[in-house]
């Protein structure tokens, strides 16, 4: 494949996923692929083999100099950011090796093969560093869980929750979907996961997570010593978009009164959000998945991980890695909730 043909599609990738400036170029995406466009039929000379999604963190720089022969001028180092272990981007970086913790709860079970890649140092390896070594992140709201009004927040379970959505015509996604799909497991979990809107699959059963991504999702689940049914599972929407487009802003802003009332009512001990969308979304930020893994964030009082979408993972499986990394975070951190008494 051509140098910049393997660079275009690595950046159209990312902006799939909601990313909109290259982190290591002082372009947009957009602005690079514009570029790339042109250099087809310019006279640039040839750039050395991009980096593509699968390529290993050390061919980042030749992607860079795909940028700079299509005329882009990369960004100043940035300065370290205070509390982080280093700064370079979670995509292009080499995993550090984590410090073993002291023994205490039972370490999750590495995940097979085919959910997230387990590397060999850490498989069956005993519980993660303290979480005092995990950088704060966002909090949004207070411990108080002091909500905006909405009629939203009169409904007193989830089941009415499910019942008022099934009739909701806020935004005109209703009109396309053929199921509502209000969510789905244990209405007292401990553990709960927030994707971004359902797919063709949970809108033919009306299920989150029910197709190849959900399959992956509950073998995520399994490897970190959860059962799925343990789990609550939601969406941002409650209504599949059309053709698997992105939620549009004021569809999340029709469909997020629900969403942080079953939060509410099910009271989890953490919150693990999965892709762009859901992590923006409860956080209230524009910030890219890549700025917002590896800290431990606040929603209302309840710890919040961020981490890739499995159907991201499917597309990209060098982010099957990080996942696995995120996941266990959110584990520890769950298990010291429980033994807490939290």
């Amino acid at each position: 494949m051509d140098a910049r043909e393997a660079l275009r599609r690595y950046l159209e990738q990312r902006r799939d996923l909601g990313e909109s400036e290259l982190v290591l170029d002082s372009l947009s995406v957009d602005d690079a692929l514009r570029l790339l466009g042109a250099s087809r039929v310019g006279t640039s000379p040839a750039a050395p083999p991009a980096r593509t999604a699968n390529a290993p963190a050390g061919d980042a720089a030749d992607w860079r100099e795909a940028i700079r022969a299509a005329g882009g001028a990369p960004e100043p180092r940035r300065a370290p950011i205070p509390g982080r272990a280093e700064t370079t981007p979670e995509h292009v970086r080499e995993p550090m090796p984590k410090r073993p913790a002291p023994s205490s709860p039972p370490a999750p079970r590495p995940a097979p093969d085919d959910a997230v890649h387990v590397p060999a140092t850490q498989a069956g390896a005993p519980a993660e560093s303290p979480l005092e070594d995990v950088p704060t992140g966002l909090t949004v709201g207070g411990a108080s869980r002091a909500i905006f009004e909405d009629p939203a927040v009169k409904l007193d379970t989830l089941e009415e929750i499910a019942r008022v959505v099934a009739e909701c015509r806020r935004c005109p996604l209703y009109a396309t979907a053929t199921n509502p799909v209000p969510g789905t497991g244990s209405p007292d979990a401990d553990f709960m996961i927030v994707g971004e809107a359902p797919g063709a699959n949970e809108d033919a059963q009306g299920v989150p997570f029910v197709g190849q991504a959900g399959q992956l999702l509950t073998k995520i689940i399994e490897a970190i010593n959860l059962r799925r049914e343990d789990v609550f599972i939601v969406n941002v929407l409650k209504h599949r978009p059309p053709g698997n487009r992105n939620p549009l802003p004021e569809e999340v802003v029709a469909c997020s009164p629900y969403l942080i009332r079953q939060i509410e009512l099910v009271r989890p001990k953490v919150i693990l959000a999965l892709g762009t969308f859901a992590a923006q979304t409860l956080l209230e930020t524009k910030l890219t998945i890549g700025k917002l893994r590896g800290q431990i964030h606040r929603y209302y009082g309840v710890p919040l991980i961020v981490t890739y979408h499995p159907a991201a993972l499917l597309r990209n499986p060098a982010w099957k890695r990080p996942t696995w990394e995120d996941v266990q975070l959110a584990r520890r951190i769950l298990d010291r909730a429980l033994a807490a008494g939290a």
